[in-house]
């Protein structure tokens, strides 16, 4: 009885009001549940363009695919840098400095645009040697369609880096719903571009890549005018005219860059997974690809949790209030716990009819269920620990060592376990899965002695501690 009336404290207000914190539970859904729509539209919107592409055929569609998943990383890498500008910034805003944190979205939102820039440039230049190193020998027409495609992307390279610049100010203030809302428009222009360019008037691959560039562009404006706003506390200088604080600056980069070098690994070591999986033939293929598909969902509320969770904890370690983070840590813990098993237990009831869509081969089919089943099985056990805690790191500015541990161990048990399960035990395509399970519970382990040893406490990036 004891834990189910501690459990009900956390999830209720009782505790933020007797104390005095931060987040009610409406503010805190108020953030939350725009990001989650965010997220689930982005896939979507991914679904709809890729079904949109494969009427160009299979060459387009491994042009497109190839480019899309520099794109992602880009998008991640710069996601992360806002990560660690939102996180100073939070910090600021706890602390009770708005001017510090308006600093903080000006120094990372120049920062990172002109970095852009100069991406965007060296992509335009280096066109064929990008295609040729990271996809290696490909067919000439794959090689042409992806070279088209990824000129246009190289331009909309600034508008991707300004938006999530804007949208990790807007979290910060706890007004995820903006940044949603933009999003929303944005992304129903770019499926309604590519239908008109695609079918009305018959474009190739240019057909899906203008109406992305345009729809980023215009996402990066509309963020960019309510930015310049100083109605709201963290606002960017109406000005040409910028020099760089190199001493914030720092702040920013040092939870930003370890983040960011994080993310790009992980994708790569999907890369090496799915180069694996490759060689169990088509049906693993296929079965492997369907579970990744319906797994997306099986720890989707956690993935949009985790976007605003930053906020939380930077605000809280900004105060110097370390009992209202490890509050917070434990209520968004389980929160994110008690959404992942009721959103799992909905993916298990309507399993058969989500396979009938794929219309897979009973053996196939048999073999997705189960990757499916045992991966919301560990979503809902472990993934909020292995995932959602090291988050709580990083908004306390503790962003070096979850990168540390994240690497060390998808190196050893993602990929490592993968091989020697997978290849050389012969258990095939699910010991990947398997690989992918312990390196969950290993980073588990670790996050737990990290947040119980305290170390993430001695990260405050304002104040005293500065």
């Amino acid at each position: 009885m004891n834990v189910f009336r501690s459990f009900a404290d956390i999830l209720s207000d009782r505790v933020v009001h007797e104390r005095g914190y931060f987040f009610t539970n409406k503010l805190l859904w108020a953030l939350f549940i725009p990001l989650l729509i965010e997220q689930a539209l982005e896939f979507f919107v991914g679904l709809a363009d890729s079904m949109m592409v494969a009427s160009l055929g299979e060459v387009a569609i491994s042009g497109v695919s190839l480019v899309d998943f520099l794109v992602q990383l880009l998008i991640f890498s710069f996601s992360a840098l806002a990560t660690g500008g939102a996180v100073i910034a939070g910090q600021y805003l706890g602390n009770g400095e708005p001017d510090k944190a308006c600093d903080a979205s000006n120094q990372l939102v120049w920062f990172t645009t002109i970095l852009a820039i100069i991406m965007t440039v060296l992509v335009l230049f280096a066109k064929s040697f990008l295609i040729n190193t990271l996809f290696g020998q490909i067919d000439q027409d794959v090689f042409d369609t992806a070279n088209v495609y990824l000129s246009y992307m190289a331009i909309s390279i600034p508008f991707i880096a300004i938006f999530n610049c804007g949208a990790a100010m807007f979290r910060t203030l706890g007004k995820s719903i903006l940044p949603m809302q933009i999003m929303f428009v944005c992304d129903i222009m770019n499926i309604i571009g590519n239908a008109i360019l695609l079918f009305g008037f018959g474009f190739g691959v240019e057909g899906v890549a203008i109406p992305t560039v345009l729809a980023r562009a215009l996402a990066a404006l509309i963020i960019l005018y309510y930015s310049f706003q100083e109605r709201y506390e963290i606002h960017i200088k109406k000005t040409l005219k910028h020099r760089f604080d190199k001493s914030l600056l720092k702040k920013v980069l040092d939870v930003g860059i370890p983040y960011g070098i994080e993310n790009g690994l992980f994708q790569l070591g999907r890369v090496l997974i799915l180069s694996l999986v490759s060689t169990f033939g088509t049906m693993a293929i296929a079965a492997n690809s369907v579970g990744y598909a319906v797994g997306i969902f099986s720890v989707l509320p956690g993935f949009a949790i985790n976007l605003g969770f930053t906020a939380v904890i930077s605000r809280c370690v900004g105060s110097n209030d370390y009992e209202q983070a490890k509050f917070y840590n434990k209520k968004i813990l389980l929160n994110v716990f008690l959404a992942h098993l009721i959103v799992n237990l909905i993916i298990f009831a309507l399993l058969p009819y989500i396979l009938q869509v794929y219309a897979l081969s009973p053996a196939t089919a048999a073999m997705t269920s189960e990757m499916i089943i045992w991966h919301g099985i560990f979503a809902i056990l472990i993934w909020p620990i292995a995932f959602t805690l090291p988050t709580m790191f990083r908004g306390a500015g503790d962003a070096k060592w979850p990168m540390a541990v994240s690497l060390s161990v998808m190196f050893i048990c993602r990929i490592g376990l993968s091989y020697v399960i997978a290849d050389f035990m012969g258990v095939g395509v699910f010991g990947t899965w398997i690989a992918m399970f312990i390196d969950w519970y290993v980073r588990g382990g670790f996050y737990i002695y990290r947040y119980f040893s305290g170390k993430w406490m001695e990260y405050r990036a304002v104040g005293n501690n500065a």
